[in-house]
């Protein structure tokens, strides 16, 4: 064999022992990480078992209606009529002092405490008693008030494939989801109050942050709202004005797009 040939052929078996290698690793990379996926979503579902075998969660009929001059045939008539949830926070502080409140999403799974702590990071990779996690767990922003809902309360979690935490909220993009009207309020409960929220707003959206604002000046408020009105996958004939509060759900669809869902306090009962 000739010195060319010879030359040519250990750099093909080079090659293709580096192809080995680089792939060998990228194998043992993704493997760690579906391993380390799974472990943490095992780990969130068991908790989230925990919490719901210890906390006692009601329904009350009692609360006083938010909004006024709204038209009779605005859908917020029906929607008011419905009960709050009263959740005894006792226990869940005991397991995690951040506990804010705990968020219900008619027509998906979402049924969880949230936490606040000093930055949007820290729950981002660190589940509700706060071990190392990179589900995390659903947390309100870290400008927005412990003891009073702000003209923007937001919330954030990762929206898990395996349907845990914020993941189906995607389910609000769905025909389905928007055909039943029973999905157009979401159940609220602090220790300070029990709200219920009506949507107004649902979408998927490039990654942005132009929705996040909580404080405004002047007619922002109403500026800001009109952008999420007409940003809406669907129209729920709902108004809301310079004097309502809003609500904002926000969670990842992909690496690049956010699901974002918006609703208007209508109905609270101070404890």
């Amino acid at each position: 064999m000739s010195t060319t040939k010879r030359y040519k052929l250990n750099k093909y078996k080079l090659l293709r022992l580096v192809l080995f290698i680089v792939f060998f690793i990228f194998f043992i990379i993704s493997t760690k990480y579906i391993i380390n996926w799974i472990k943490d979503n095992n780990k969130n579902s068991k908790q989230t078992k925990e919490i719901l075998d210890s906390v006692d969660i009601k329904e009350i009929d009692d609360g006083d209606i938010i909004g006024d001059n709204i038209d009779k045939s605005d859908p917020y008539w029906d929607f008011i009529k419905m009960n709050l949830i009263d959740v005894d926070f006792k226990e869940l502080k005991k397991q995690n002092s951040d506990t804010i409140g705990w968020i219900q999403v008619n027509g998906t799974n979402i049924n969880y405490p949230f936490v606040q702590t000093k930055d949007n990071d820290f729950y981002l990779n660190h589940s509700f008693d706060k071990s190392t996690n990179g589900g995390g767990w659903l947390y309100m922003d870290y400008r927005n008030s412990k003891n009073k809902f702000d003209k923007n309360t937001i919330i954030y979690g990762h929206g898990r494939k395996n349907k845990t935490l914020l993941g189906t909220l995607r389910n609000i993009l769905s025909t389905e989801w928007v055909n039943d009207k029973n999905n157009y309020v979401i159940k609220l409960s602090t220790e300070y109050e029990n709200t219920l929220w009506q949507v107004f707003s649902i979408y998927r959206i490039p990654t942005t942050s132009d929705y996040l604002q909580i404080n405004f000046q002047n007619n922002e408020f109403n500026t800001f709202v009109n952008m999420l009105i007409q940003r809406s996958n669907y129209d729920f004939n709902t108004t809301v004005n310079e004097s309502d509060k809003i609500l904002t759900l926000s969670t990842c669809y992909n690496n690049d797009d956010k699901v974002v869902l918006h609703a208007k306090l209508i109905k609270k009962y101070i404890k």
